[in-house]
């Protein structure tokens, strides 16, 4: 899964990167309101942590042309303002979460899997595909009850297609939604990926579809 983060604050925004990358997500960090908006525009990412004060352009701001232009991925405001009418501000511009600072960043990781797995349908937080099962909140797979051993890049393709099951999912959105800034379509990184993947899944569970992609279980 793949994360933008809209922080000024250097030392705040150097630890939630640092955070969420050990949670398991890919993360885009940038520190200006203007290059998040134009992030936002232009990347495919699953949900963004924005910062309300941020140079440039103001989060607000961001959130009302990520909304105005279609972009619905879930949005997490993060900011020192504790009134409500700036909370609901932020909800008028689309916010889909609000959580004030300081706060706990293993709370913040929570509420982003949430608003992930809500996003894509999913009302329990554990989501299972046959065999394999993922506990969203606290990030672990396993298979047939045992734990699942992954590295953080096969934990975040799994973790995308668990979030998408059945559905074929193309390389080039496979790899927008696991590469921090981007993804280079000639690499072959993510078919070595795929086949470490279907090693440690066994037969029947990862399949390719032929000039389309990859799915999870069985194909539509």
């Amino acid at each position: 899964m793949r994360l933008l983060v809209a922080e000024d604050d250097a030392a705040l925004r150097a630890r939630l990167a640092s955070a969420l990358a050990d949670a398991g997500f890919a993360v885009d960090a940038v520190a200006d309101g203007t290059e998040a908006e134009f992030l936002g525009q232009t990347e495919d990412f699953d949900a963004a942590v924005l910062d309300l004060g941020l140079p440039g352009m103001d989060g607000l701001s961001v959130l009302s042309r990520w909304r105005e232009a279609g972009r619905g991925f879930p949005v997490l405001v993060l900011t020192a303002r504790a009134r409500w009418h700036d909370k609901l501000a932020g909800f008028n511009s689309g916010a889909d979460d609000y959580l004030t600072k300081p706060f706990q960043l293993e709370e913040l990781i929570l509420r982003l899997r949430a608003l992930i797995r809500r996003s894509a349908g999913h009302a329990h937080p554990r989501l299972a595909c046959g065999p394999l099962e993922l506990d969203a909140n606290a990030g672990r797979f396993s298979l047939r009850g045992d734990p699942l051993a992954l590295t953080a890049q096969e934990f975040r393709i799994l973790a995308y297609f668990m979030h998408h099951p059945g559905k074929v999912i193309s390389r080039g959105q496979l790899g927008e939604h696991v590469y921090e800034g981007g993804f280079d379509p000639d690499s072959n990184a993510l078919d070595v990926l795929i086949g470490r993947l279907r090693r440690k899944l066994g037969p029947g569970l990862l399949h390719t579809v032929r000039g389309q992609g990859f799915v999870l279980g069985d194909p539509p």
